[in-house]
């Protein structure tokens, strides 16, 4: 017998992340054996009937993890309420139902992972894990001595505190624009265009190329592969 919390039974097969299943649950859209399901609850997949909309849960599937470099215009989700163009579409070949780890906001580009092992990504996107998430940033504005110093730093903009990201310059095409390589411990929400713009600086381009020890290499945009098994492993490392 192997008794779980349903959200997770949810999430290792391929259902939804996590939060996902728990707004499913809420919803009154899961079921266990016949009886709606309650967030909080525990159930065995083997030997009880688990149903999300009225279908029955699937076998294990095979685990599936994507490296995909997400264009701009995209936004990092499975559906979009408003109509816009989902991360999803662009792997809908793969073979299997994966969802994305993470964020990657709709004006920013490169790499993103998408699977549909549950842990993996509640391991990735878990703040104490410290995964390094590394950009390439092209800004412009006063970009000198003073201002990389502060990059350098741990910052607080609007109540929200931000350790300090890891900044170097990569080149200076001319005196009002810079390609800025930065890396992230934490990940939070637009972290980096609101650290640029509290220091006077307008973020023209951001296109992540590393996850952990996963790089965005020579990956066309909007194309996608699957990682090796070290590569996997070596997204967990930071």
């Amino acid at each position: 017998m192997s008794v779980q919390r349903i959200q997770k039974i949810l999430s290792e097969r391929g259902i939804a992340s996590r939060r996902a299943a728990e707004r499913l649950i809420l919803s009154g859209r899961v079921a266990v054996d016949g009886v709606t399901a309650k967030l909080g609850q525990s159930a065995d997949a083997d030997v009880q009937v688990i149903t999300v909309d009225g279908g029955t849960l699937a076998a294990v599937p095979e685990k599936v993890y994507i490296a995909l470099n997400k264009p701009r215009g995209y936004i990092s989700s499975v559906t979009d309420t408003h109509g816009r163009k989902t991360v999803t579409e662009l792997v809908k070949d793969c073979g299997a139902r994966v969802y994305p780890v993470g964020r990657l906001d709709l004006t920013s580009d490169g790499l993103i992972l998408l699977t549909n092992d549950g842990e993996f990504a509640k391991r990735l996107t878990h703040p104490s894990s410290g995964i390094s998430k590394t950009y390439r940033v092209k800004v412009s504005g006063d970009c000198g001595r003073e201002t990389l110093a502060r990059l350098n730093a741990p910052i607080t903009v609007d109540g929200v505190r931000y350790s300090a990201p890891q900044t170097r310059v990569v080149t200076r095409d001319d005196e009002d624009s810079t390609l800025l390589e930065i890396v992230l411990h934490e990940g939070k929400n637009r972290e980096l265009r609101n650290i640029c713009g509290e220091l006077g600086l307008k973020v023209r381009r951001l296109t992540r190329i590393a996850i952990g020890g996963v790089r965005l290499g020579g990956l066309r945009v909007g194309a996608w592969r699957i990682l090796t098994a070290d590569e996997v492993r070596d997204a967990l490392r930071g």
